[in-house]
């Protein structure tokens, strides 16, 4: 564009109430950055397969129970009795319990085996990739950059929580009938107040998995491989699960990430329970802010060669 023709484009005011050229493009990065994580991210193969495991699980777990209770037997009380999850014998009175057993199911392996293998790749896989340096040529910064991996996972949580959730919905809607619910305690609630407890628990689900977000980004600051980063992670969360069920273990037991997972639970009694709730919340919070640190000090430091 030539002065002359700058000037008349300029006189006619279109270029007087933009920001400046620095100021757009630092915002631009800003929102970009974050958008093309997520695309990044959703749209890998190994995302979608993960979604698509999470979406068989509530549709496999509801055809069992609609095959175990054909003959007018109930759900989750095989030979011994007692057994399945606390919800699974609401699922055949009522389908919107399979929200609640299929989250169950899912939580202790499944959910976090996803959010490992996403954590752990996230910057290992681009440092292994050789796309590291230049996300950080950008510029972005080290901290930003951080921050926009850790929100893609946390992201990547909801997604994968609302996943299970809406396939468990629209599972048990087709194999059960639908109403009004009795929670734990035995009183009764309605359909909508259901679902929106429903969601309610989706979200405490997917703020469970913050402590394992933040220890999967911690584990993938340490190392270029994102296949090590990622083996690592679920080991580490295979591994305490495992001692998490160690009578031996148990004045530790309440500082591991996983112990109170299954309170969410406590979302379906009448008055709610808050006190596990609220310890389950904290302790994330404080994996989060340790990890989250730990990752921070580690990356900021880190002479990135790839």
């Amino acid at each position: 564009m030539s002065p002359a023709e700058l000037k008349a484009f300029q006189g006619r005011g279109e270029l007087r109430d933009q920001p400046p050229p620095t100021v757009r493009r630092r915002t631009t990065l800003r929102g970009t950055l974050f958008a093309n994580e997520l695309q990044t991210t959703f749209r890998r193969w190994r995302t979608l397969a993960l979604l698509t495991v999470l979406a068989a699980v509530p549709i496999l777990v509801g055809i069992a129970i609609k095959i175990e209770t054909s003959d007018g037997g109930g759900a989750g009380q095989g030979r011994g009795g007692g057994e399945g999850p606390a919800f699974i014998s609401q699922v055949t009175n009522n389908g919107l319990f399979l929200v609640f057993t299929a989250l169950a199911a899912t939580l202790p392996f499944f959910l976090p085996m996803a959010i490992g293998v996403i954590a752990g790749d996230a910057i290992a896989g681009e440092a292994n990739a050789g796309t590291l340096r230049y996300l950080l040529v950008a510029p972005a910064g080290r901290t930003r950059l951080l921050l926009t991996k850790y929100a893609t996972v946390m992201t990547f949580c909801v997604v994968a929580t609302l996943v299970v959730a809406i396939s468990a919905l629209a599972v048990g809607a087709l194999l059960f009938p639908l109403g009004d619910l009795t929670t734990i305690s035995g009183t009764r609630i309605t359909f909508a107040e259901g679902l929106g407890r429903a969601l309610l628990i989706a979200l405490v689900v997917a703020a469970s998995l913050t402590g394992v977000a933040a220890l999967g980004l911690f584990v993938s600051t340490l190392t270029g491989s994102g296949i090590a980063a990622m083996a690592t992670t679920v080991g580490l969360l295979i591994t305490l699960q495992i001692l998490d069920q160690i009578p031996q273990l148990h004045a530790l037991q309440p500082y591991f990430f996983s112990h109170y997972w299954l309170s969410f639970a406590d979302l379906m009694r009448e008055p709610v329970y808050w006190d596990d709730l609220q310890k389950n919340l904290g302790l994330q919070a404080l994996y989060a802010a340790v990890f989250g640190s730990a990752a921070w000090a580690r990356f900021t430091t880190k002479d990135i060669t790839a």
